[in-house]
């Protein structure tokens, strides 16, 4: 049965109801399905205008322009009262705008959906899910149509729209919970719907900007480009191979000195231009793309430039003034998370806060609010914990429980004499035996190549990667690949147990107690029996290897953000959660809060990681700021 709650002039022709009738049912159910529907799609400012609640037997569609849902707010915030959302993270952040509630015990079918069919090709919208399941087409026009309401009655079609969503929210939530369970990804499931709430609080507090720091910025790389494309232009013309791109006749105006006149007739921005240009370096060139670049930025100075020039401009556009059509209605930056990607690691968007610069010039730019201070913690060598824990591997294992340098550590294994042999006299690494980072020259590019083997192995990385990103042959790569499996055989039996697994099976699983799953759509079974698929058995076996690494970070990073939710709200604590990327998380919290807060932070993101990487080696560090910093 549809019931209306509104006001009286403008009842539609339904049963009507009262929020008390509302609220009297609810509280005599344990699963209910929640809906909103909205102005638009930005919570800042634009407005909640409809809440449905209800299960498959009754829904109540409440005209939220004129009735106040705040008599359902011990029902929102019981965790006891399974409140089921299609994604949960933008209706509640309606919600707790316009309502003033923060809804506990949710249940989002969308994001259970992604942990049952994590790496399908599928869709996971609700209009996906309910012809999927019900053969039931959606009429995308009903609810498009309350976005220029404008004020007037619902009809009957939006009525019965709003009931239809909270009833077929109950009956997709009883078809999933067999699948959660025969896949046994229960605690995948659990993670996520609570890990979700965090994920809303992010973007629902966003993060405050300094403008005129970040117009700063963007001053600086327009000079740095214009003096890039300078360089490039002289560069050219100095090369007698590429004479032919020299203007020979220079179009004169009133206003500009002849010198300063372009000399080149080529368009740097140009992909085409610039091809033509460097094909005559190269012949066999095809693009001008930046992992083509990067095999030969250091063989040709112009190629460097180039590089250099395209990096420059990219800031320019990506972090200039179009960065500034992120800043809502309240001034500040809200992003949004894509929470489940197919390792398990999230992503975000409109900005993308993980692509923000490393460089700390811009992360300086997001600033606490007066009183308020940064709080963040970030694992130490989170991905690194965790394939010593996978492996089992002595000698990484031994150099984190004594803190010793693992990439020196590693590096002197894979290196053998020619390490020994370039060490400086007061190199801090063999000085009374501390295994620590040093300054000597030649071990720093010795420990920076197996610097980035380690972490590459979190990437699957191979060696035409390894070779582009140190600058050696492929042969030279496949080689240090060679000798650093030789020196760590328990690492290299981890990886391929875990690649034969995903080759064998068709999907992998991430560490315990989670076991998150991912499967390979493109696998059928006795694949490898085929040669031709030896490129699809390629991209499964990488994926195998790096997923249960990147995963169960991600699994930790989100089981740390619900402990601190649950931290800050039932403590009432003075902090707010308002990023993470990776294994950070960054708080901003009052001042006089700022000693128990740094404590109670590390000890929640460590308790967190002991769930997987259960030798406790894995621990975070916690730094305070006036600002955002990586």
């Amino acid at each position: 049965m549809i019931y209306f709650i509104g006001p009286p002039s403008i009842l539609p022709q339904c049963e009507v109801a009262t929020v008390e009738d509302a609220k009297k049912y609810c509280e005599s159910k344990t699963v209910l399905g929640v809906d909103t529907e909205t102005e638009g799609l930005d919570f800042t400012c634009k407005k909640m205008i409809m809440f449905q609640i209800g299960d498959e037997e009754n829904q109540y569609i409440i005209d939220t322009r004129h009735i106040s849902i705040e008599p359902l707010r011990d029902i929102l915030e019981s965790r006891d009262i399974v409140k089921i959302f299609h994604n949960a993270k933008f209706d509640y952040k309606f919600i707790k705008r316009w309502a003033n509630i923060e809804c506990e015990g949710v249940y989002d079918t969308f994001l259970t959906e992604l942990v049952n069919n994590c790496g399908k090709k599928i869709g996971f919208g609700l209009k996906d899910l309910v012809k999927r399941e019900f053969n039931i087409e959606l009429n995308k026009e009903v609810r498009n149509k309350f976005i220029t309401l404008d004020g007037a009655p619902y009809t009957q079609a939006q009525i019965v729209y709003g009931a239809k969503d909270v009833e077929y929210l109950c009956k997709l939530r009883d078809i999933q919970i067999p699948k959660t369970i025969t896949n046994r990804l229960e605690r995948v499931v659990d993670l996520e719907n609570e890990a979700v709430l965090a994920f809303a609080d992010i973007e629902y507090n966003g993060l405050g900007l300094d403008t005129e720091a970040w117009k700063k910025i963007e001053k600086r790389n327009l000079l740095q480009a214009e003096a890039l494309l300078i360089n490039l232009d002289n560069t050219l013309i100095e090369d007698t191979r590429l004479q032919r791109f020299v203007a020979k006749y220079i179009q004169a105006d009133m206003f500009t000195d002849v010198q300063d006149l372009r000399k080149v007739d080529v368009k740097w921005t140009s992909p085409k231009q610039v091809l033509n240009v460097f094909k005559t370096l190269i012949s066999s060139l095809e693009n001008v793309n930046g992992k083509e670049m990067y095999k030969y930025r250091y063989k040709y100075p112009i190629i460097d430039i180039y590089v250099q020039y395209k990096e420059a401009m990219k800031l320019c556009t990506s972090y200039g003034d179009a960065f500034f059509k992120n800043l809502k209605a309240d001034n500040k930056i809200h992003t949004n998370f894509h929470q489940i990607l197919d390792t398990g690691r999230v992503s975000s968007s409109k900005p993308n806060m993980q692509q923000i610069p490393a460089d700390n010039i811009y992360r300086n730019c997001f600033i606490a609010p007066e009183s308020w201070s940064f709080v963040s913690a970030d694992y130490s060598s989170q991905e690194l914990n965790v394939i010593a824990f996978g492996s089992k591997d002595p000698v990484w294992l031994k150099a984190l429980e004594e803190g010793q340098d693992l990439h020196s550590t590693c590096a002197e294994l894979v290196y053998g004499e020619q390490w020994y042999d370039a060490a400086e006299e007061d190199c801090a690494y063999y000085a009374e035996n501390a295994r620590q980072k040093c300054n000597c020259p030649s071990h720093k590019k010795l420990r920076t190549n197996v610097k980035t083997i380690n972490f590459g192995l979190a990437y699957g990385m191979g060696p035409n990667k390894l070779a582009d990103t140190i600058n050696i042959t492929t042969d030279d790569a496949k080689l240090l690949i060679e000798k650093y499996f030789t020196a760590f055989p328990a690492i290299k039996g981890f990886l391929d147990k875990l690649g034969d697994f995903g080759k064998k099976k068709g999907f992998i699983t991430t560490f315990p107690p989670y076991r998150r799953r991912r499967w390979f759509t493109n696998w059928y079974p006795r694949i490898w029996e085929h040669r031709s698929m030896s490129m699809e058995l390629g991209s499964i076996e990488r994926a195998s290897k790096n997923t249960p690494i990147q995963g169960a970070s991600a699994d930790m990073t989100k089981r740390a953000l619900v402990l601190m939710r649950d931290y800050i709200k039932e403590n009432e604590a003075p902090v707010q959660i308002v990023m993470t990327v990776h294994d950070q998380i960054d708080t901003i919290c009052r001042n006089i809060y700022l000693d128990e807060w740094t404590v109670k932070m590390k000890e929640l993101m460590e308790e967190a990681a002991d769930e997987i990487v259960t030798n406790k080696l894995l621990k975070a560090e916690v730094t305070v700021s006036d600002c955002w910093e990586k």
